[in-house]
């Protein structure tokens, strides 16, 4: 299963890198993940900006982008022969729809949904949705 997936193109970090003790830049950039920018609860600001301001987690963070931008995956995901879901937000702004239709044109084996009136985190902006989705597709390839 792939949302949101990194591998082809990535804006993540938009024009700038994290402000790491500005919490209303942190609270903008967590908010505009999401279709609507209330699902981004002070609960997820805060663990957004307790990573940005952890030295060793913001680190870490950066290295799995800039790996994810260094190692495109499009001339390997034709070889994959396991057989992949897509569940892509139609307004991500983070990875864009058209990332999601370039997985499943490359994928031999996939299935591309979409979820209208949702950003980069389907599971968590549509967790129910998300799920139906997926269950009725494991249930369809008997996984």
């Amino acid at each position: 299963v792939i949302t949101g997936s990194s591998g082809l193109y990535e804006s993540a970090m938009g024009e700038s890198y994290p402000k790491r003790g500005n919490y209303e830049y942190i609270k903008k950039k967590a908010e505009g993940v999401f279709y609507d920018p209330a699902v981004a609860t002070k609960e997820i600001v805060d663990e957004v900006f307790g990573v940005v301001n952890d030295r060793n987690k913001l680190i870490k963070t950066l290295a799995i982008a800039k790996s994810a931008i260094r190692h495109n995956m499009a001339k390997d995901l034709p070889k994959m022969q396991t057989p992949v879901c897509i569940i892509w937000g139609k307004q991500d702004s983070v990875t864009p729809p058209e990332v999601a239709t370039e997985f499943h044109e490359k994928l031999p084996d996939s299935e591309l949904f979409w979820i209208d009136k949702c950003g980069h985190a389907a599971m968590m902006e549509h967790p129910d949705q998300f799920n139906e989705i997926l269950a009725a597709w494991l249930e369809k390839r008997e996984l």
